[in-house]
């Protein structure tokens, strides 16, 4: 390998920088502009090797959000949920630790496979072929803990010139202003998609925002609710009865909102959740189908979660569930200044009654007869008609047979229980914007 160090094209990287600003405007995502970029910066000339990248993300269930880049083999992306926001031992003796503690914007480190490493991953580096290193930090603003961090790696023999270091530089903050939008963009739709639901959130960032606007549409629809929480919510503190429903929450609801399903709100210690179809027998069939299928495997979980508390010496978490089909508006209400995006009208008034009545029914999950005709083979109980209050039609009540209900879920989403060092990064970050503001909380 030739240890000459070429120079760097200006125009090449200009056009790199272009292409960013293109990219960050078309509005793509961070994975589509973090591989466009590295790739493009390695047909410039750049001889990289391997580049990480770490972007903080505001997002419930992910601190950070990494990319790693090797040539030749494309991207990789990790995004991991925290447990304890407790930092790994790999990452108290990384490079991006040694940059955060010393509040340093760059490390540069030649690599030397016969001498000792400073850093534990550069060991693996090295095993890669690595020669030069450069470690950087680059927050988006300077009072927030939203940023990017990476690290720049090349196997040149010559290692990185100051040419190349000087377009790594240049360019970087041309990637710090195309990622910011993205993040951007990407928080926005984080925020819209946990707070509405995937069909409302993409409603409101399209421009759906002033008062009345909506529409009507034809959907499967659920109502959950737990038993007993107001005399938990008396007897235990607060940090109990948070937990419990939120462990509530996780066995019953989770079902609800895949398969076509969209949990709308949550209120209380209950929730709503539709599963939209068209106007026709098939789509009707397909989406109370889908809703029975999600009862199934909520009841289920909940007999799980009640065998571990047993286990635990805590009591049962009681609840019950009411199923119907009917047209709903879909769209916003409340104030100028003030709105909720959910569904209203009889039909949701309808399984609104129809979940009270477990509490009178010895069964936990109720459907109306509607309902029920979509749902094919399955087993029904019919219980008798109810008056129900502010509808002028008896309604015919059925609790479906639940006793083929899945012991186990197998299509629950992975929970990841580590921390990904992309987001010791960020946690690390955010612990320290907060000392440097006056936080009182120690670094976790």
């Amino acid at each position: 390998m030739s240890t000459a160090q070429a120079e760097i094209s200006a125009i090449l990287m200009d056009k790199v920088a272009d292409w960013l600003t293109q990219s960050a405007l078309a509005g793509n995502d961070l994975e589509t502009l973090v591989k466009g970029f590295c790739e493009r910066l390695a047909a410039a000339g750049l001889p990289l090797k391997r580049v990480h990248l770490s972007f903080s993300m505001l997002h419930p269930l992910y601190d950070a959000l990494g990319f790693t880049w090797l040539r030749g083999q494309g991207l990789q992306v990790e995004g991991f949920r925290s447990e304890n926001g407790v930092h790994s031992d790999r990452f108290l003796t990384s490079p991006y630790y040694h940059l955060l503690s010393h509040k340093l914007d760059h490390l540069r480190r030649r690599l030397d496979p016969s001498v000792r490493s400073e850093f534990p991953v550069f060991d693996e580096l090295s095993r890669m072929g690595i020669t030069d290193y450069m470690a950087f930090v680059h927050p988006f603003s300077v009072d927030t803990s939203q940023g990017m961090m990476g690290s720049w790696s090349t196997d040149s023999a010559a290692g990185f010139s100051d040419s190349m270091i000087s377009a790594l530089l240049h360019i970087q903050n041309h990637l710090a202003i195309a990622t910011k939008m993205a993040v951007l963009t990407k928080l926005a739709d984080n925020m819209m998609t946990t707070y509405l639901g995937g069909d409302a959130g993409r409603r409101v960032l399209d421009g759906q925002i002033k008062r009345g606007e909506g529409d009507t549409i034809r959907a499967a629809l659920v109502m959950a609710d737990m038993r007993g929480s107001t005399r938990l919510a008396e007897t235990s503190g607060r940090e109990i009865y948070i937990d419990t429903l939120n462990q509530f929450f996780d066995a019953i609801a989770a079902p609800f909102n895949r398969r076509g399903g969209q949990i709308m709100s949550f209120m209380g210690d209950g929730f709503i959740a539709v599963y939209p179809c068209e106007r026709h027998r098939a789509q009707s069939e397909i989406a109370c189908q889908a809703a029975l299928a999600a009862a199934h495997k909520a009841s289920a979980r909940m007999m799980e979660l009640n065998l571990r508390r047993k286990e635990q010496g805590l009591g049962d978490i009681k609840f019950g569930i009411g199923l119907h089909v009917g047209n709903v508006m879909f769209g916003n209400v409340g104030l100028t200044d003030r709105l909720t995006f959910s569904v209203f009208g009889s039909a949701v008034n309808e399984v609104q009654r129809l979940q009270t009545l477990t509490k009178k029914y010895p069964y936990s999950v109720l459907a109306s007869k509607d309902f029920a005709g979509y749902c094919g083979g399955t087993n029904w109980l019919t219980l008798g008609k109810e008056e129900l209050a502010g509808i002028k039609q008896k309604l015919t009540v059925l609790s479906p047979d639940l006793s083929g209900a899945l012991a186990v879920d197998e299509d629950a989403a992975p929970i990841h229980d580590r921390i990904s060092d992309a987001e010791q990064v960020m946690l690390l970050h955010r612990d320290a914007a907060r000392l440097s503001a006056g936080d009182p909380r120690k670094l976790q």
